[in-house]
């Protein structure tokens, strides 16, 4: 039951669609209209915006953060607290308040990791710095640190919910990749800060790259 429950309140704390609620109150109109469509940091990034963006940035983060925190201290179980914070990454990628659909998770993958198991956090972290700072591609740089996210957590911790959690996290991730995968291949990859208007959606509604200022 404990299980259960952190997963449904990180999920409804995951589903907050910070960056449709920040760009509409600074006047911005409705973020599914721009760029990829996507409510993430990335696409709220495009609108030219990037104080918004860090907002929209660290809130996504802060929502899997406060998730994991609280589950913790609740239960006393640092698993149970990766759970809720699992549950927050699933709440930003299928929001119940915008008909499921959401981001692509990689704020508040990470924001469980750093405040959940700071280590693999920090090391994920600099691997997504390095990533994006030599290929100039968030998707990338997000591929690359979740795919050895379950590995660094290997380095620090055997709980089965832990790993499970950030293993079932990174696979997520991947799947909300896909379409980011296929354009890396194909060499038509949007870089970092690269800005594109309402009519690229319609080519992309859904799976343009996360590129968010910082992981």
């Amino acid at each position: 039951m404990e299980v259960l429950a952190a997963l449904i309140g990180g999920y409804l704390a995951g589903s907050i669609p910070f960056g449709l609620l920040l760009t509409r109150a600074a006047g911005l109109g409705d973020i599914r209209s721009i760029g990829s469509g996507n409510i993430g940091a990335t696409n709220v990034l495009r609108t030219g915006n990037k104080g918004i963006a860090l907002a929209t940035l660290v809130l996504d983060a802060a929502k899997a953060m406060v998730a994991l925190l609280l589950a913790w201290h609740l239960t006393g179980s640092q698993g149970i607290g990766f759970v809720a914070g699992a549950g927050a990454f699933l709440g930003h990628c299928f929001p119940v308040w915008l008909r499921f659909k959401g981001g692509k998770g990689v704020a508040t993958f990470f924001g469980t990791l750093l405040v959940g198991l700071w280590p693999a956090g920090v090391l994920a972290a600099v691997t997504w710095l390095a990533t994006a700072f030599i290929f100039r591609y968030s998707s990338l740089a997000g591929l690359t640190a979740s795919a050895l996210a379950p590995l660094l957590a290997l380095l620090f911790t055997r709980d089965p919910l832990i790993i499970g959690s950030i293993a079932a996290m990174a696979a997520m991730l991947w799947i909300r990749h896909g379409e980011n995968i296929a354009k890396l291949r194909a060499g038509t990859e949007s870089r970092i800060g690269q800005k594109s208007g309402p009519a690229a959606s319609a080519a992309a509604p859904d799976q343009a790259p996360d590129k968010a200022p910082v992981p």
